[in-house]
């Protein structure tokens, strides 16, 4: 759906036009995967796909939603969401949690938000591990600063959303993904580190593309694969604090110190954890080496994050190493690595842009033939955060 069409959608529904449309994007994580719950940094970027909500002022203190993909509507009371119940009392679906949950977010945080009309769209994939829930809280909350007039900084108005998702929606995600949707900046990855908050830009090589390639095994990274995850850091850092015992988390740990302990560690902690010490130091040698432009060490990078995220931290699928190794005999390819939390959706790959249909093309053909599946590929470049179109 396009603007225009969007723009006539909201027209239809509403009878009026829409005071202004929001663009929020989504993100791809080049580097520093499962470190945000270890105080590490991470380096996304904000990517050319997007939600877009055509959004006008509602005089009678509901915020009327639309959702055209789905083909949903719901109003609710902005008065009474903590209930998570639509104006007739029913339960809110699904898809209306995130919307809902920035309302009650900005109001816990004592910031207005107005009744409103709302429509929206995405080309965002659902569910390929590329934060469109993420792009959704953070568009809304961008058309409530709109409508109010309030002013806040970006990374505030990211934290808010975090809330919405952690205390409302009832997921327990970083602040990495509404970070990007919200401060993404055209042409750079984001260095962000989820410890002190304290964010820089480093740029994309111009003649560098972002083919994301969406696996079609969709994510089920269970509650319990997750946690265990977690819980082996947490192990990991409780041994560790008898030979380190300033550490925090597996932030504080270098990784001369990691070689020099790691042979004390249990077996399962121990692997968890080397990931995520080699991994905070990927993120630093990547930033590196887009400040002076080597290509060829940022593609190293990736293809060593892959394999810990296999070997190491196990959270990848034969699907998604195909699709990685498939990259390696292909023309154009600098790196490549799975991006998000594995178990399903997507790999990053790093391609040089006169080279990417060939790339892409290339890579459907082998995803294909090795295993039966139609990859869906995405050429994408980093993007400018939320915004009014």
């Amino acid at each position: 759906m396009n603007l225009d069409q969007l723009q006539r959608a909201f027209e239809e529904i509403y009878h009026r036009p829409p005071q202004f449309i929001v663009r929020a994007p989504g993100r791809v994580n080049i580097l520093g995967e499962h470190v945000d719950y270890n105080d590490g940094p991470v380096l996304p970027a904000a990517i050319d796909q997007a939600v877009y909500i055509a959004v006008a002022l509602g005089e009678d203190g509901c915020a009327r939603l639309h959702a055209l993909d789905l083909n949903q509507q719901v109003a609710l009371r902005l008065d009474d969401l903590a209930e998570k119940r639509d104006r007739d009392g029913n339960p809110l679906p699904g898809w209306a949690l995130y919307p809902a949950g920035v309302a009650w977010a900005l109001q816990q945080a004592g910031l207005y938000t107005s009744g409103l009309l709302a429509a929206y769209t995405s080309d965002i994939p659902i569910g390929a591990g590329l934060s469109s829930s993420a792009a959704v809280e953070v568009g809304f909350a961008f058309a409530w600063q709109t409508l109010g007039g309030w002013e806040i900084s970006r990374l505030t108005l990211a934290q808010h959303c975090q809330t919405a998702e952690n205390q409302f929606v009832g997921v327990s995600c970083g602040l990495m993904d509404q970070f990007a949707s919200a401060c993404g900046i055209e042409g750079h990855a984001l260095y962000f580190d989820t410890r002190s908050l304290e964010w820089d830009a480093a740029p994309i090589p111009p003649e560098v593309a972002l083919v994301i390639a969406d696996s079609g095994v969709r994510r089920n990274l269970t509650h319990s694969g997750y946690n265990e995850r977690r819980a082996a850091c947490e192990q990991a850092v409780r041994e560790l604090q008898q030979y380190l015992p300033h550490i925090r988390s597996l932030r504080d740990v270098k990784t001369t110190e990691f070689a020099a302990y790691s042979m004390f560690l249990s077996e399962i902690p121990r692997r968890r954890a080397e990931h995520v010490v080699k991994e905070i130091a990927r993120v630093h040698s990547a930033v590196s080496a887009l400040r002076r432009a080597d290509k060829q060490a940022l593609g190293a990078l990736m293809y060593a994050g892959h394999n810990s995220l296999r070997n190491l931290y196990e959270v990848s699928t034969p699907e998604l190493d195909t699709l990685v190794e498939l990259t390696r005999s292909l023309p154009g390819c600098i790196g490549a690595r799975l991006t998000g939390a594995g178990f399903g959706g997507c790999t990053l790959n790093l391609v040089e842009v006169d080279q990417a249909e060939a790339f892409i093309a290339g890579l459907q053909r082998g995803y294909m033939r090795t295993t039966g599946r139609q990859a869906k590929i995405y050429l994408c470049r980093a993007s400018q955060g939320v915004s009014l179109l």
